[in-house]
């Protein structure tokens, strides 16, 4: 095949692929550029191409220390949602839980669930009983923040991927990029009142944290309000008695956070992404 058919074939290709992006691509290629995916080099969550500026907060889940206190996961999970205001949609008639209208900015879920990619075959017993605490990853190149065309989903200079909530247009892009499941939408609206005029779904609402309306998506910020207030994720303070939760500045060797990574094992989610996630777990 000769020179010119082969570079007619790779811009069909192209075309096919990007679709409007193409002309980028075109010219690059044309050009004799290499076509380079926006995806940073290397899989795992660890390294980092370029030295880290600014902040970038994350945390350091001990899943031990969950194994050892079977409700402090729950309990986390009630401090997270009691203090944004996160609806609690109930039960179906058969009792079970409506998964599709449930909201869920962190959760506990099992081992096999929270790290698909990691074997399974002969994992300990206790590991696959133990909560797993789930939230989003808050990720240093997240595509949920490419994928939404409004930029209601955006990274802020701390490295915390946020939602604007009234930028949102109900489209569910962010939700389809996101690998780990850790958006929700409100099919229903959050702020439904009862017959005496009280919220039907938010039990204590925080009268410091906005409700949502119906449509639009909504996940774990990680206390962003509470940070520019000097105070710690709700969170990372309810499991503060058992340290189980270590939160802190990830471009900061000197943190909580960053000397933790230094001397414990830990994991992440699909790290072969290339997202980077700011969540590690310490087994």
């Amino acid at each position: 095949m000769d020179n010119s058919r082969r570079k007619f074939l790779k811009i069909a290709g192209l075309s096919a692929i990007a679709g409007i992006g193409a002309p980028t691509a075109f010219n690059g290629l044309l050009k004799g550029e290499a076509f380079a995916s926006s995806a940073p080099s290397g899989g795992g969550g660890h390294g980092s191409e370029k030295a880290p500026t600014g902040k970038r907060y994350g945390f350091a889940i001990d899943i031990k220390k969950f194994a050892s206190d079977k409700d402090l996961a729950q309990r986390c999970v009630n401090a997270c949602h009691s203090t944004h205001n996160v609806p609690d949609f109930g039960n179906n008639k058969d009792g079970s839980k409506n998964r599709k209208d449930e909201i869920k900015w962190i959760w506990a879920e099992k081992f096999e669930h929270t790290f698909p990619d990691h074997s399974h075959y002969k994992k300990n017993e206790q590991l696959q009983e133990t909560p797993i605490l789930t939230l989003c990853n808050h990720c240093d190149n997240p595509p949920c923040v490419r994928a939404c065309p409004t930029q209601a989903t955006f990274k802020n200079s701390d490295g915390l991927v946020l939602m604007d909530f009234h930028r949102c247009i109900g489209c569910r892009f962010c939700m389809a990029a996101c690998p780990y499941g850790a958006r929700s939408f409100n099919w229903r609206s959050p702020r439904e009142l009862d017959a005496s005029g009280n919220y039907k779904y938010i039990k204590n609402p925080n009268p410091d944290f906005p409700t949502r309306m119906r449509g639009v998506v909504e996940k774990c910020n990680m206390c962003a309000e509470r940070l520019a207030e000097g105070k710690l994720p709700a969170c990372v303070e309810a499991a503060a008695s058992s340290e189980a939760i270590v939160f802190g500045d990830l471009n900061d060797s000197h943190s909580p956070v960053s000397q933790v990574l230094k001397e414990k094992f830990t994991i992440q989610r699909k790290p072969a992404l290339g997202t980077k996630p700011s969540i590690f777990y310490i087994i």
